[in-house]
Order: structure tokens, then C-alpha cells, then sequence
């Protein structure tokens, strides 16, 4: 198989994004919740993936007819930002004007900050709150919180999308990777189980959808406050 072939495959791997997007659109039109966010744990598996993949095959060379990037960006909106944003309006989880509330401000200030120039900082972190709404909203739904408390939770994350906050990127984000990483992995594990389980308030998987979801937001702050090892050891 030819570099090029290789590179437009992972192209293809990264456009069944769409196509996951679409299954979880359809189930969420008919408020089937638990199968919308198995497909989108789907969608996000092949976005954790098809990163590694498209650097480790240099599809930027080998196959620069397809902007990977915009790819990765349209799906990733439909994924993380639009379906999830939907859902939580949809499902009756906010009440009145809270509802509408919540899916502009999602919406529009995910726009925006996906066509930031400045949303990944140097050490390949993000730059304010990712727009991974899709996370957010799973967490909702396991937890059923108070409406009051989903729409503190909205705007809190809407407006760190435009503050210096750093959360780190599971993949890129070289320091701490190796607990970033399987946590992560984790989340990913324990969204799973709970979409299978149509998000039982009994499962175990809740927890340890909190556990990992805290972590993940946390993690980059936390950086942000900790110096490196080797700062560290260069202050007299």
C-alpha cells in the first residue's frame, strides 16, 4: 500500500465521523438518548484516534487534497457541540427559557471559539473550554441534576471558552500524559457503560464518569498552578 493510499484512508476513517453523527441525530429524533450517545462515544472514539493517525501517516503530505483539519472541525461540531446541544433541549432536562437559554449559548460561542485561531496554546493544550459539550451533556444525563444547576454549569464553561484556562488535549498534551491519557480512556469506558445501561442511577459507571470528568477539566488548570519539574529545579 502507497503512503498516499494510506493517508486518504485515514481521511475516509475520519469522515465516518459523519456518518456516526448522522446515526446519533436519528436516535436523538426519536429521543432514543441511550443510542444517540453510543454513537457519539463512537464518534469521539474515531476523533481520539484518527489525530495519531493522520500525523503518523503525514496525511498533510501525502494526501493534501482533503483539509483534515476542516474535516476533524465540521464533524467534530456536529458531534460535540450540535447534537449534545440538542439533546439537552430536546429531553426536558431544562426548563422554559433555560432550555433556549442553554442551546444559543452553546451554540454560538462554540462557533466562534472553533474558529479561533488562538484555541490551542504551545504545548498542544486548548485555550479556554473546548467546546466538548458532548461530555458535558452525558454527564447531565447520568446525573440528572437540578435545571438551576445544568444552566450554572452552561455558562460557567461558555464563558471559560474565551479566558486563558488551559484544559489539556488527552493525545497532545504531553505533561501528564501518562494519567491523562487512561483517564480518558476511562471516560470514554464509563460513557459507554452508561449509555448501555440507559444511564441506571444505580451504575457504577456514574461514578466513574465523575471521577474522570473532573480530572479532564481540572487537569489543565492544575498545570496552569503547578510549575514543571524543571522550572522547579532552575529556581534557586
Amino acid at each position: 500500500m502507497t503512503p498516499n493510499i494510506r493517508a486518504l484512508l485515514v481521511h475516509l476513517f475520519t469522515a465516518t465521523g459523519a456518518v456516526f453523527a448522522m446515526l446519533a441525530m436519528l436516535a436523538a429524533a426519536q429521543t432514543e438518548w441511550s443510542l444517540m450517545f453510543l454513537w457519539l462515544v463512537v464518534a469521539f472514539v474515531v476523533d481520539g484516534i484518527d489525530g495519531p493517525l493522520a500525523r503518523r501517516y503525514q496525511v498533510k503530505h501525502y494526501a493534501p487534497e482533503f483539509d483534515g483539519v476542516l474535516l476533524d472541525l465540521i464533524i467534530d461540531y456536529l458531534t460535540y457541540v450540535f447534537i449534545p446541544a440538542f439533546a439537552l433541549f430536546q429531553s426536558g432536562l431544562m426548563d422554559g427559557w433555560t432550555g433556549w437559554f442553554a442551546i444559543i449559548v452553546i451554540t454560538f460561542t462554540s462557533a466562534l471559539y472553533f474558529a479561533d485561531t488562538r484555541m490551542k496554546t504551545k504545548d498542544n493544550s486548548f485555550s479556554g473550554f473546548p467546546g466538548c459539550w458532548n461530555m458535558v451533556v452525558l454527564v447531565i444525563f447520568a446525573l440528572h441534576p437540578n435545571f438551576w444547576v445544568i444552566l450554572a454549569i452552561v455558562t460557567a464553561l461558555a464563558i471559560t471558552m474565551f479566558t486563558p484556562l488551559k484544559f489539556v488535549h488527552p493525545v497532545r498534551t504531553e505533561r501528564w500524559r501518562p494519567v491523562t491519557l487512561p483517564m480518558a480512556l476511562a471516560w470514554t469506558f464509563f460513557a459507554g457503560w452508561a449509555a448501555w445501561v440507559d444511564f441506571h442511577p444505580q451504575s457504577w459507571a456514574h461514578w466513574g464518569l465523575v471521577v474522570t470528568s473532573l480530572y479532564l477539566l481540572f487537569a489543565g488548570i492544575a498545570q496552569q498552578i503547578i510549575p514543571p519539574k524543571s522550572d522547579q529545579n532552575t529556581n534557586p
